[in-house]
């Protein structure tokens, strides 16, 4: 269980990455969207991002118990899921991906408004509500820039 939920909570060890694994892991998100996941149809995309906070939430807080820290930098599950909450059924272009990239980037880093506050969530549901809050938070503010251009 506990080489399972490693796996998961660090992406494929995506998390080990020496210099910022939750922007290598973001940058992932974006290249699976870019690739592949753009394609699928909204309830599906839907229905994987719910699955994906689930499975995220449950391993993290295992690897993060096993390892004994609160919220561990090997994480990026969160990262990953933020990132696609950003993208959601927008068009796989570089300009509006980058844009969506920063935008979450910036957000989960400095943790503005309410982002901050959804870390209190107990163990793995607290690692993974500030990047949701994060990612809903820069899918609003990207397709309000997108509907002023």
């Amino acid at each position: 269980m506990k080489f399972f939920s490693r796996l998961i909570a660090t992406v494929l060890g995506v998390g080990y990455f020496p210099l910022a694994p939750g922007t290598a892991a973001s940058f992932l998100a974006i290249l699976l969207y870019k690739h592949y996941l753009y394609a699928w149809n909204w309830p599906l995309y839907l229905g994987f991002l719910v699955f994906l906070f689930i499975l995220g939430s449950l391993a993290s807080s295992v690897h993060a118990e096993a390892i004994h820290k609160e919220d561990p930098r090997s994480v990026v599950v969160d990262e990953v899921l933020g990132q696609l909450i950003v993208l959601f059924r927008l068009p796989p272009v570089w300009p509006l991906l980058f844009a969506g990239f920063v935008l979450f980037r910036v957000l989960d880093i400095l943790k503005p408004f309410l982002i901050k506050k959804a870390e209190n969530f107990p163990r793995g549901w607290g690692i993974m509500m500030d990047d949701v809050f994060s990612g809903i938070c820069a899918g609003i503010l990207l397709n309000f820039a997108l509907m002023l251009l």
